[in-house]
This record gives structure tokens, sequence and C-alpha cells, in this order.
């Protein structure tokens, strides 16, 4: 089991800062949805992409690294279920190509790279706290 540590300050992790202005851009994206879609994609958006920043700071006030590295398994997962979602909004027309024709508004390729960032920063992480306990 992993060393017990105190509390680490989650605010001042990169990936939580741009996890929360992703969720922030991604709540202006659903916004824009049809209403009808209120109580299903953009729900089920809404809540995998603020489950994203939450994990971290969750995990971040657990003692152990062995904990905090659950937590962060758990946010990159949401950020996996965002990519998916993300997919299907972009598929069905809610969330524009960069080459579309009218693609004023957030793309799904400016999305996806913001998301692939956040993914990469959370692997990164993950692995850094697991050989802290290896």
């Amino acid at each position: 089991m992993g060393e017990i540590k105190k509390a680490r300050n989650f605010r001042e992790y990169k990936v939580w800062q741009d996890a929360v202005a992703f969720a922030s851009e991604v709540y202006k994206v659903t916004a824009e949805m049809p209403w009808f879609e209120k109580k299903g994609l953009c729900d089920q958006l809404q809540r995998a992409v603020v489950s994203i920043s939450s994990n971290i700071a969750e995990g971040a006030a657990k003692p152990s690294d062995t904990e905090f590295a659950h937590f962060l398994d758990m946010a990159l997962g949401s950020a996996f279920e965002v990519e998916t979602q993300i997919l299907i909004a972009k598929n069905i027309g809610y969330i524009k190509n960069a080459n579309d024709e009218d693609n004023g508004g957030v793309t799904y390729e400016a999305l996806l790279s913001e998301l692939h960032d956040i993914e990469k920063q959370l692997n990164g992480l993950i692995n850094s706290v697991r050989n802290s306990y290896r």
C-alpha cells in the first residue's frame, strides 16, 4: 500500500484547471443543443465532463497514492466517456466539424484536441503517482 501523505492541493494541478475550463466550454456547447436532448445526451455529457475535475479533486484529498491513482483512473474513464459522447453529438449534427459550412462556435476537432490534452495529462499524472509507490 502507498505511503500516507497529507492532502494535495488539487487547485495546483494543471490537469484539474484544464478540466474545469473544458467542462465550462462543454456546458456552453450543450446549452445550444435542442430542448429534447436536455434529459438525454446533454445531461449525460454534462455529468461526465464535470466528473473529470471532480474525481481529480476528490482523489487529491485521499491520504495514499494508491487511492489518489484510483480516482485519477476514474477521471480518465470519465474523459473517455466524454470523448464518446462528443463523437455521438458530432455524428448527429449537434457539434460541427472544422470544415463544415457555418461552423460558428466550438468545433468537434477543437473539443477533441483539448480533451486529448487532458487525457495525456491524466495518464502522465497516473504514471507518476503509481511510480511513487511501486
